[in-house]
This record gives C-alpha cells, structure tokens and sequence, in this order.
C-alpha cells in the first residue's frame, strides 16, 4: 500500500486520462446512432457506421471503461480513507450508472449491427445528455466534496 501511496499521482493521471477517454466515446457514440437512425438500412453509410460505431466502443470505449475502473480501484487502495466519505459514495453510485449506461450503448450495438433500429432519434438525442449530467455530478463529488 505505501508504494502505490507513493505514486498515487501518477495513478490519477493515467485515471483522468482514461475517463476523459471514455467519456468522449460515451458522448460520442448515442451521435453515431442518430446519424444511423438516419442512414438507409443496407446502404453505404449505414455499413460504414456499423464500423464505427464497433471501433468506437471496443476499440476504445470499453478498454477506457476498464482502465478507470482499475486506476480507481488502486486509487482506493492507495488512500482507503476515501471510503468514510459521504461523497464517494455518490460519485461510486454515479460511475455504476455510467457503467450500465455503457452496457445499454452496447446491448444496442449489437442490434444496429443487424440492421435494427433500437429506440428513436430522440431517445438518442435525450440519453446522450445522461454521461454529461453523471460526469458533472461526479466531478462536482470530487472536486467540491460536498456532505464534510
């Protein structure tokens, strides 16, 4: 535990760096379905979004995802006083939702990816605001640490 103490620092960039990462793809890729939705089923466009869209969440998405969870994970053991804090566990709550909201981009892949159109454009317009929103209260957690 003192050695990962002792490079704690380096530890949070390689996590902000990650979730930065993330987060553009988590911002980024509820786009590409609008512009899908968009696309004629079978077209040109429509295959070359399904090509994005799969080099977008597993080329980058995902090992992003598993990247914050394992800097924050040796962050925690770095410094375990983290788990008294009322504000921790908000902003834990808020990168499980985050989490699952990734699952849900993935799930939906899948089903774009044979030619389906999962939800509306505006389902994807209005669910594309949700990382946002988490992301804000998450560095408000972190930053502010409200509830001391």
């Amino acid at each position: 535990m003192a050695f990962l103490a002792s490079i704690a620092q380096w530890i949070k960039v390689l996590h902000i760096a990650s979730v930065i990462a993330w987060m553009a793809g988590m911002m980024y890729l509820p786009r590409l379905y609008i512009y899908h939705h968009q696309a004629k089923k079978g077209g040109e466009a429509a295959d070359l979004f399904k090509v994005m869209e799969r080099r977008l969440l597993k080329g980058i998405m995902t090992p992003s995802m598993l990247a914050t969870w394992v800097f924050a994970f040796l962050l925690m053991l770095a410094n375990p006083s983290v788990f008294s804090a009322p504000w921790f566990y908000v902003k834990l709550l808020s990168v499980i939702a985050l989490t699952g909201i990734h699952g849900f981009y993935a799930a939906n892949l899948k089903k774009f990816a044979v030619d389906e159109r999962p939800r509306t454009e505006k389902f994807w317009r209005l669910i594309n605001e949700a990382p946002f929103i988490l992301m804000l209260v998450i560095l408000i957690m972190v930053l502010v640490k409200p509830f001391i």
